[in-house]
């Protein structure tokens, strides 16, 4: 397994404008990972940025991991959902400029009135199409566990298994599973023959006067993002179970604490991530 970094990793600093994608890369380089996940999510101007960022992906030695759309195929309007199909397919394409072979995807975001037979009938409506695409181009769709329609990993099972396309597969994110109140060593159990993509992530309990990055579960409990192994995430048995699996691909740190990312968050879980690699 190959370690890279998510740019969501940094998006505190971002939105504070203390860092850019050339800065990004630059920082990941200094962190010595082997290779960046880049989003959708960061682009300006995508068409002039991103010959530079392959560029200078390059020139510092690293790989480009993955690339990542934002998607959400819950939308009412028919137009809106056709346009969502249409900007996953525009992805697709720059996902093969960037010169990888997997892509993650998301499903849908929750809405009030919307039913989940009816946000599943839509989510399956634009990931059969979108792979479809993906697959005539020769591209792999990891879809991530997020989210109330394809947050347990029977939903982001029963999803692929519908499409039943060789280019739909799973994006196993550590973290998230916890947010549904499910075990992520049994997700990953279930979701192991799938994965092609994982996000490294871990979450903890937040303290009572924390105010950023809360997440309630259903049992209750409040967690917020945390550096890996400082959370709730049996990481080394999730590891585990992709080796049995025979996982060789990426492991994409996405840190989502709410500890300075530069300084403490991305470093400190990059040093639990090799100690976890050995």
């Amino acid at each position: 397994m190959k370690l890279s970094m998510s740019m969501w990793s940094v998006v505190a600093a971002v939105q504070a404008g203390r860092m850019d994608l050339t800065g990004f890369i630059e920082f990941a380089a200094e962190q010595d990972v082997a290779g960046v996940e880049l989003l959708d999510f960061f682009w300006g101007d995508a068409e002039r940025e991103i010959p530079k960022a392959k560029e200078q992906v390059a020139a510092a030695g690293l790989e480009i991991a993955v690339y990542a759309a934002s998607n959400n195929f819950v939308q009412p309007d028919a137009d809106a959902r056709r346009q969502e199909i249409a900007d996953l397919k525009r992805n697709v394409d720059i996902a093969l400029e960037l010169g990888v072979d997997t892509m993650r995807v998301f499903s849908g975001d929750a809405r009030d009135g919307v039913s989940q037979e009816q946000g599943t009938a839509w989510i399956l409506e634009g990931l059969s199409a979108s792979a479809a695409y993906a697959e005539s181009r020769g591209l792999t769709l990891a879809l991530e566990n997020h989210g109330r329609f394809a947050g347990r990993s029977d939903q982001v099972r029963d999803i692929i298994e519908q499409i039943a396309s060789p280019a739909l597969r799973a994006n196993l994110d550590t973290g998230n599973f916890l947010l549904v109140g499910q075990d992520p060593v049994a997700a990953a159990r279930e979701l192991a023959q799938y994965i092609v993509l994982v996000h490294l992530k871990d979450m903890r309990v937040a303290d009572a006067d924390e105010t950023g990055h809360r997440f309630e579960i259903p049992d209750g409990t409040v967690l917020t993002g945390s550096a890996v192994g400082d959370g709730l995430v049996d990481l080394p048995a999730v590891l585990d179970l992709l080796r049995d699996a025979g996982y060789a691909g990426w492991l994409s740190l996405e840190y989502e604490g709410s500890e300075e990312p530069l300084t403490i968050g991305v470093p400190r879980s990059l040093a639990a991530a090799r100690a976890l690699l050995g």
